[in-house]
């Protein structure tokens, strides 16, 4: 059984409202609720503007006071219209939901935790549910698949890469040396680490023409190394994708795990009935 499944009486009409993206006032209150989201967000980064804010301070506190009051009311409205309130309440969303309605609380104690709030931006994901765009989600899955499934050789790709950091960094302290701003090996390995990945901040640069060189060469190097990982997880993406099921795209409508068994009725995790064909 889900754990978004209505409960009996008034529960019920609640449930509706409030996940029946199927029905007008479902849509509505998704489409509410986001805009409310929206506007939440624009008020926090506006109240972190020390002009606006010296304007505007109280119409900001007391829109995000009522928007918290009306987040809250919702939260609760969750948990009681559902058959399993935990399994929402320890959920993905159910946490987020949480997340997104008491920093602003904790603002009556904790300075400055108001802005914490910018978590409500989690809950643009529900999105997918109001555009019906549940499906993306199995693509999701598959490219987290690959992502763990590439791990090791991420994992000792980054490794080497640390090595060759070390191993240049030093090379490059000993032909710089303090005088040319390469004061310690650590500070070396950190230009090393700068140059390879082409962000080049440029607080550190070679005077000498074989250090010029050698961070010609980190540079080229750098070019070939930032392909290497997406390599490696393109190709466990496309070898996953191969060895699924042929539906194994589509996901359930509800919470969005992938449906691997093509005769399958019911999703196996949320038992939300999986509609064929």
């Amino acid at each position: 059984m889900s754990s978004t499944t209505a409960r009996p009486g008034w529960r019920a009409k609640i449930h509706e409202v409030i996940y029946g993206t199927h029905t007008p006032a479902g849509k509505l209150f998704d489409v509410v609720l986001l805009i409310a989201i929206v506007f939440s967000i624009i008020i926090v980064m506006l109240e972190s503007v020390q002009s606006f804010d010296s304007k505007y301070h109280d119409f900001f506190n007391i829109s995000e006071w009522i928007i918290t009051i009306l987040f809250t009311i919702e939260y609760i409205l969750r948990i009681i219209c559902v058959t399993k309130p935990k399994r929402y309440i320890l959920s993905f969303y159910g946490i987020v939901d949480l997340l997104s309605t008491i920093p602003k609380y904790l603002a009556l104690f904790i300075m400055e935790s108001q802005f914490l709030t910018v978590f409500r931006a989690l809950r643009l994901l529900r999105v997918f549910r109001i555009l019906k765009l549940i499906r993306f989600v199995g693509e999701a899955n598959n490219l987290t698949r690959a992502l763990k499934q590439s791990r090791s050789k991420i994992f000792i790709f980054i490794f080497f890469i640390f090595i060759i950091s070390i191993i240049l960094g030093t090379i490059m302290y000993l032909i710089e040396g303090p005088d040319n701003g390469f004061k310690s090996i650590p500070q070396s390995i950190y230009w090393c680490i700068v140059t390879l990945t082409t962000v080049g901040f440029g607080d550190i640069t070679p005077q000498t023409p074989l250090g010029q060189m050698l961070a010609t060469l980190i540079m080229i190097i750098g070019y070939g190394i930032i392909a290497v990982p997406t390599g490696i997880i393109s190709a466990e993406y496309v070898s996953s994708n191969k060895n699924i099921a042929p539906n194994h795209g589509e996901a359930c409508k509800s919470c969005g795990t992938d449906i691997i068994i093509s005769d399958s009725n019911y999703c196996r995790k949320c038992g939300e009935k999986i509609i064929n064909g």
